[in-house]
């Protein structure tokens, strides 16, 4: 029979913790604490990723490791540039920006094959590793800065896009993956930017929900940020602000979302809010598509669907969904940017009876 109190009622419950769970429970808002990372292991992963990239563009197109300056404080920025090989006249091409995702991640190997069809394509492809990316050493990786200056330092490629004339900065786009995605929803949710159209495919939408259902072990990487030192119930302002959800009205032009509801990183409790938002906010700028369980890639299932590719051959490996999500990307893209078209040539003259 369950112990009662002297009122007659159920005793509270003793719940004892031991050290391990407390300990796994527990979330340090410390900058010092931020997780570390093996550091050499990374630069030594960029380094062989630069060494396919060298090798497979050749005869193929332009490939380029650059730098550039961010906007906001001046802090090195390294990059990827891709070209066509065959550049036509001045604003002869039209460029984007593309975001790699992960918490800290980099511009891996499995995009080349993507990276080669935006080229083929006419495109001009910057890809920047903003702060908090791996492969830079220790210092970039700690600046990271979620939702932050990081997105400053991205939309900062344009400034190196401007120093090549082949490039129409009247055709600039961007696009990302997860939390690339998120990036590009910022960018073009800000009140000004140079930017005709964008891209989000699987985009981490709102960090308060996020890290509700990701837990402790994802937290820790977010509250120990020098810029946010705090989790949501501490720092609740600072993370709406960096929750691209929470400002869709103020996008002005065009943009694509596509998202899975299998998806096991990003998870369709998240995006659906964003899909939502747009739709309703939105509906003649946004175009939106929710893929219902497409095939499994990965470990993540969903969140890789649209970026399935083989780890040898670096060939796509197409589902109907993927295939599906890129002809719809495409097209989003060749509406808004019109890569196809050489506008270092004067425009035919137009006749008239």
């Amino acid at each position: 029979m369950a112990a009662q109190s002297e009122t007659g009622a159920p005793a509270p419950q003793v719940v004892r913790m031991d050290s391990a769970r407390i300990a796994a429970l527990y979330v340090s808002n410390r900058h010092e604490d931020h997780p570390p990372a093996d550091y050499a292991r990374q630069m030594a992963q960029k380094r062989r990723t630069d060494s396919v990239y060298a090798a497979r563009s050749a005869n193929v197109m332009e490939f380029r490791k650059i730098t550039y300056r961010s906007r906001v404080d001046g802090m090195t920025i390294p990059a990827y540039l891709f070209a066509p090989l065959q550049k036509r006249g001045a604003k002869g091409h039209a460029a984007m920006i593309w975001v790699h995702g992960g918490v800290h991640g980099d511009w891996g190997t499995s995009m080349f094959p993507f990276v080669r069809e935006a080229v083929q394509r006419g495109y001009v492809i910057i890809t920047p590793d903003y702060r908090g990316s791996t492969g830079h050493g220790e210092a970039h990786h700690k600046a990271i800065d979620y939702g932050g200056k990081e997105v400053d330092d991205v939309i900062s490629a344009v400034d190196f896009l401007k120093t090549l004339p082949y490039v129409d900065q009247d055709r600039l786009g961007m696009m990302g993956w997860s939390h690339g995605g998120f990036i590009t929803a910022h960018t073009l949710f800000r009140d000004a930017h140079e930017f005709k159209a964008g891209a989000a495919i699987v985009p981490v939408t709102n960090l308060i929900t996020r890290l509700s259902y990701r837990g402790p072990g994802y937290a820790r990487s977010f509250s120990t940020q020098k810029e946010l030192q705090g989790l949501p119930h501490e720092q609740l302002e600072e993370y709406v602000r960096r929750s691209p959800v929470y400002h869709a009205e103020k996008l002005k032009v065009p943009m694509l979302v596509h998202v899975a509801t299998n998806d096991r990183d990003v998870y369709y409790i998240e995006d659906v809010q964003m899909v939502h938002t747009l739709r309703s906010l939105k509906p003649d700028l946004a175009e939106t598509k929710i893929y219902v369980d497409p095939a499994p890639w990965g470990s993540s299932v969903g969140h890789a669907f649209s970026r399935r590719v083989d780890p040898v051959t670096l060939e796509r490996v197409d589902s109907p969904e993927q295939i599906d999500s890129w002809n719809r990307t495409w097209t989003f893209f060749d509406w808004t940017l019109r890569p196809y078209e050489d506008r270092s040539k004067p425009a035919p003259p137009v006749r008239t009876r």
